[in-house]
């Protein structure tokens, strides 16, 4: 092995993160990026790399060693190579970075429970949980860079770490025709800027939305919904081949054909 490996899903925000990183560092090509399709049996091989665990990304370094957890990849390719940082510095910018990105978890768990939400009589209750989600980021925001675009002076490791869940989010608009709350102008601006910066390009709107389908039926990471013989995360035939999905409507899952999946 010649260069670090990253097992990794394309579509999967938390290994676009990795991407996003080695882009700013100006490296992006110092790690090999091996797909894994999730709609298959993992190969037993990477199961023993990952101690039983099919979470991923999972970095392999070339003496194999392991690591896994895309936050802690994160630190340790920054510190890997130093050359130019991404986290802060100063150490209280860095806590100031901290204090937001604790708030990426239940952000990103607010997001996936609507989108994946079967139930029709709870759609405003988790509209709701979102809705106050972008309201603390936009309030944080306006307490800490109220007068910039991003935390701080430039796309930085919090932008890092939120920017695919905002590119994600697209199938809430998409599935959902949710938008976070008008009140947050602060906020919106943050996200606008973080999902069309140029180090952020690695999936379109139209890949998340066709390869996500099976999210918004409730059925996530490969597996495929009763009825149908396919997942969305399939990778053949390709996502831009496939027509768009029907916008969500709930009880009824659409099948392999109208996919395009067959």
């Amino acid at each position: 092995m010649t260069k670090p490996i990253i097992y990794h899903i394309p579509v999967c925000p938390f290994s676009q993160r990795i991407q996003i990183l080695l882009a700013l560092k100006g490296i992006p090509d110092a790690i090999d990026f091996e797909t894994v399709d999730i709609t298959q049996p993992r190969n037993p091989s990477l199961l023993t790399k990952a101690r039983g665990s099919s979470a991923l990304p999972v970095l392999e370094l070339e003496d194999g060693r392991i690591l896994k957890e895309s936050l802690v990849i994160l630190g340790y390719m920054d510190d890997a190579y130093p050359a130019k940082r991404i986290a802060r510095d100063d150490p209280y910018e860095r806590a100031v970075e901290a204090l937001m990105i604790v708030q990426e978890r239940e952000f990103t768990n607010a997001g996936y429970s609507l989108l994946m939400n079967q139930d029709a009589t709870k759609r405003d209750e988790l509209r709701a949980s979102m809705d106050l989600r972008y309201k603390q980021l936009d309030e944080f925001l306006e307490w800490q860079a109220s007068d910039r675009t991003f935390l701080f002076e430039g796309f930085g490791l919090a932008e890092t770490i939120f920017t695919p869940i905002l590119q994600r989010f697209w199938f809430l608009e998409y599935y959902e025709g949710y938008q976070p709350p008008t009140s947050c102008d602060r906020v919106r601006r943050w996200r606008d800027a973080c999902c069309d910066h140029p180090v952020a390009q690695q999936v379109s709107h139209e890949q998340i939305i066709k390869m996500y389908y099976d999210y918004s039926m409730g059925v996530g990471n490969g597996m495929v919904p009763a009825g149908r013989t396919r997942s969305s995360f399939a990778p053949n035939p390709p996502w831009h081949e496939r027509p768009w999905p029907s916008r969500k409507t709930y009880g009824r899952c659409a099948s392999d054909a109208e996919l395009g999946l067959l």
